[in-house]
């Protein structure tokens, strides 16, 4: 395994892999991983000849005073790991090479943004847009693989995939969860062990969800006031959004059916989460 900084010669390392016939599977990462990566990796391991890694903290999605400067890193940690899963390639560029000065261009996907955490992020999926069309013309995957707890994330990446004609096949891997049901998240390091436990309440609201449409339940507004409720008996817990969606358009629905999704993003005191499952589907 080979940790390459440099832009530049991971672009040309990647073009001669590409010229060799080899296939090019990349999980783009802000590193501190978990086993969620490690599933991503393991399956890239699987579907391609060249497995890369990106760690980058990417600062164009992270607004004011959002967690920039105390998110996790452990690039030792990050690698050590990354070697097990069988990575071939690291790339761990700095924020003034991938963003160097002068530098003035974006990727903005309308639509699926405006909605659930691009309303309360703004410019965040401008972010990742951004830097994943960057990290893609870099690396130049056959293959990329991302997590389903990002759900948004996931749809907006598709999206600007196929509008912009990049070569890459976008893979969407399932949620990884912790034992008691807390979906593995780099961020779940911030929690006290008070919030650790308030935090399943993302899981239980989840649950319940499930149930009451096993139940029979089919209107998105007494749904999503059963996980209000739920979530809102935690003394630290504030709701960001609690949002009924359809899986492809995003769109909020009034009556469910198979295509619909529940996203939940709530603060368990300073800390930030996010989940999401499909309505009809067991936990």
């Amino acid at each position: 395994m080979e940790t390459i900084t440099d832009v530049q010669t991971m672009q040309e390392r990647c073009a001669a892999a590409r010229r060799e016939g080899r296939r090019i599977a990349f999980v783009p990462t802000m590193g501190y991983l978990h086993e969620g990566h490690l599933s991503l990796l393991r399956e890239g391991r699987r579907r391609g000849d060249l497995l890369v890694l990106s760690i980058f903290v990417n600062p164009t999605q992270f607004g004011q005073g959002e967690d920039l400067d105390s998110y996790p890193r452990n690039l030792t940690g990050d690698s050590e790991m990354a070697r097990s899963a069988g990575v071939d390639l690291i790339f761990a560029p700095e924020a003034r090479d991938v963003y160097p000065a002068g530098y003035a261009t974006y990727v903005q996907v309308e639509g699926l943004t405006e909605t659930l955490c691009g309303r309360s992020r703004p410019g965040h999926f401008q972010g990742v847009t951004t830097v994943v069309c960057k990290l893609f013309n870099i690396v130049q995957p056959h293959v990329a693989l991302f997590g389903n707890k990002d759900f948004q994330q996931l749809a907006v990446i598709r999206r600007m995939t196929r509008d912009l004609n990049l070569p890459a096949e976008i893979v969407g891997m399932p949620i990884v969860r912790e034992t008691d049901g807390l979906a593995m998240s780099s961020r779940n390091v911030y929690l006290s062990a008070a919030e650790r436990q308030q935090a399943l309440a993302l899981i239980d609201a989840i649950r319940l969800a499930v149930k009451r449409v096993g139940e029979g339940e089919r209107r998105a507004d007494a749904l999503i006031d059963s996980v209000r409720q739920r979530i809102e008996r935690e003394p630290d817990a504030a709701i960001d959004y609690v949002q009924i969606c359809h899986a492809e358009t995003l769109e909020d629905m009034e009556t469910i059916d198979f295509d619909s999704v529940l996203l939940l993003a709530v603060r368990i005191g300073g800390t930030r989460l996010i989940d999401n499952h499909y309505l009809f589907q067991e936990v």
